[in-house]
This record gives C-alpha cells, sequence and structure tokens, in this order.
C-alpha cells in the first residue's frame, strides 16, 4: 500500500511518522523549503504518546505531481490548509496517472463541508473525511508535536459510503499510539468539531489567548456563547445533526470537559495568524454564515468574528 501525504505540516507530518512507524510506503508533496529540511533531516513525531524519528531515506519527498510515477498510490491523504482544497482538487483530476485504479482520497482537515471541491472531479466513492481533533503544531518544519489528545481520530463518509477499506488506515494510526476508529456519523462528529473550532479558533487568534483563558471573563464567554447558540440554530435548520439535543447541553460539556482538557492550546487560526498566512475561517465560521443565509438563520456573531479575522489576515500575502 502507497500512500501520498499532500500538505507537509504538523497534521501531515504527525499522520505520515505514523504510519511510517507501521512499514507503510509513505510520500510527501512539500514546499521548497519543507521539502529541503525533509529531504535533508528526515521528519520526528514527538509530544504526547510515542516519539518516532525517520531518516531521508525511508519516504520520499515530492515538490511537484509532475515528479510522480504513473499508477503509484492506493491513498491520497490531504493534510493541507483548506484554502489550497480547490487547487488540489483541480490538480489531483489533472494528475490521475499517478493514483491507482482504486485509489481513496481521505480529507484529513478542520471545517466541514471540506469533500465538496473533490466530488467535484471525483466520485463520492473516491472520497472521505476525518475527524481529528488531537492537537498537533509544528515546532520545526520537519518536526510534528502530539500537544493535545481528547477523542480517537475518526474515519467516515459524509456521502453514505461503504468505509470498510478504511480500516487499514485506522489500524496503522491506532497501532502507532494515537487511537484512530471508523464511524458511521461522521457528519455528527464533523458537527461536533465545528462547535468547539468555530468557538474556540478565532477568538482565541483575535485575543492572543489560549483557549482556557477564553473562559475566565464574562465578555469572551458571552461571545463563545451567542457562536455556540447560532450554531445549533443553523444545524437545527438544516438536514445535519450532532451529538448534543441543545446549546445548553453543549455548554456544559465545553465547558467542564473540553476546554479543561485543552486549557493551555493555541489554535491553529491563532498559529496561522502569528505566521502571517491566510487561515481556514472559510471552512469554519464562514461555512456557518453560509449555512445560516441559505436558511435563514442570524448568525450575527459568527459573522462579526468571521470580519475580523478576515480584517486581520487582509494583508497577508499567501
Amino acid at each position: 500500500m502507497k500512500i501520498l501525504i499532500i500538505g507537509s505540516g504538523s497534521v501531515g507530518i504527525g499522520l505520515g511518522a505514523s504510519l511510517l512507524s507501521q512499514k507503510s510506503d509513505v510520500s510527501f508533496l512539500a514546499r521548497d523549503r519543507t521539502a529541503s529540511e525533509m529531504k535533508t533531516k528526515g521528519i520526528k513525531r514527538t509530544g504526547l504518546f510515542t516519539h518516532y524519528s525517520f531518516g531521508p531515506d525511508e519516504f520520499k519527498v515530492y515538490e511537484s505531481y509532475d515528479e510522480m510515477p504513473e499508477n503509484e498510490f492506493d491513498f491520497v491523504l490531504v493534510a493541507s490548509k483548506t484554502t489550497a482544497n480547490a487547487n488540489i482538487a483541480e490538480m489531483l483530476d489533472k494528475h490521475r496517472q499517478i493514483l491507482k485504479d482504486d485509489f481513496t482520497i481521505l480529507i484529513c482537515q478542520n471545517g466541514f463541508g471540506n469533500d465538496e471541491p473533490y466530488i467535484n472531479y471525483f466520485r463520492t466513492d473516491e472520497v472521505y473525511c476525518a475527524r481529528i481533533i488531537t492537537g498537533f503544531t509544528r515546532p520545526e518544519r520537519n518536526i510534528s508535536e502530539v500537544t493535545v489528545y481528547t477523542e480517537p481520530i475518526l474515519l467516515g463518509s459524509l456521502q453514505n459510503e461503504d468505509i470498510s477499506h478504511l480500516q487499514i488506515i485506522a489500524d496503522k494510526i491506532t497501532a502507532s499510539g494515537i487511537n484512530c476508529e471508523l464511524t458511521d456519523e461522521l457528519d455528527k462528529y464533523l458537527w461536533a468539531k465545528m462547535l468547539y473550532n468555530c468557538t474556540l479558533n478565532p477568538l482565541g487568534a483575535i485575543l492572543d489567548v489560549t483557549y482556557g483563558k477564553l473562559t475566565e471573563n464574562q465578555y469572551s464567554k458571552g461571545l463563545m456563547d451567542s457562536i455556540i447558540d447560532e450554531i445549533f440554530n443553523v444545524i437545527t435548520a438544516s438536514p445535519y445533526t450532532t451529538l448534543w439535543d441543545n446549546s445548553d447541553d453543549y455548554r456544559k460539556v465545553f465547558y467542564e470537559k473540553l476546554v479543561p482538557d485543552t486549557y493551555n492550546h493555541y489554535s491553529s487560526t491563532h498559529q496561522d495568524i502569528k505566521r502571517k498566512i491566510k487561515t481556514e475561517i472559510d471552512t469554519l465560521n464562514g461555512k456557518v454564515i453560509e449555512l445560516g443565509e441559505k436558511y435563514n438563520i442570524d448568525v450575527g456573531t459568527n459573522k462579526i468574528i468571521y470580519d475580523l479575522i478576515k480584517a486581520i489576515e487582509s494583508d497577508f500575502s499567501d
């Protein structure tokens, strides 16, 4: 089984190291500076769970699709920023020769609806998604550090396709030390993650604080409560469901369990803002706004938070 990982950031390197630890044949698509570091120093997975280190001769690194062999990959794991999805979907379609006949695309990103650009080009039984609530950071370009773990990685389909062939990926990630499971209810878990990420990520970035700090004053708590209420209103109006019946039930888990477990964590949105690169806000609060408009639901607080992030990143070049 040969695996291509597109996006060699903290998640991509972390998953790649996990799969390499189980003797998988792993290749990465990386940008020039990151590719150079990986080719000279190898990669590492550090932090929570088992630490792994792999030399540059133990995996392949490509800088373009044109470098890749034909009929090569069984699985493509997309671990890039969601801002790249339209381009990646188009490029994979243009370079279908690198994929085996029974290939699978597995999208490992924040947000909801990330499969949509891919199913413009590929069948729904070729495109799957992951819910990753594990926290990864990248202290160096070739190192992924696992900083937070609360629940298993979940793999599934948003298009009601058979998911049994994903078990081999789940088993390898689990054997590496990070629990990974299959689910037929991926949409529920992705909306659970949307509730968590939309509430914490942008506000933590705007205020430059950890998740836990956001719960320590009435003003940020008021904003978070409003974001949660609006998302539940959107879910209720839409065909989607999640793991809680109402916003009050979710808030209890959010404040008593989820935030305390990740108290000292800075969000990926915060990391992007610090690095002055475009965030994934369009597939987080932006998706809530899109559905709010579709179902005529007031999502004013989500819109304010969205606009503030867009204002901050408006001068970023990436």
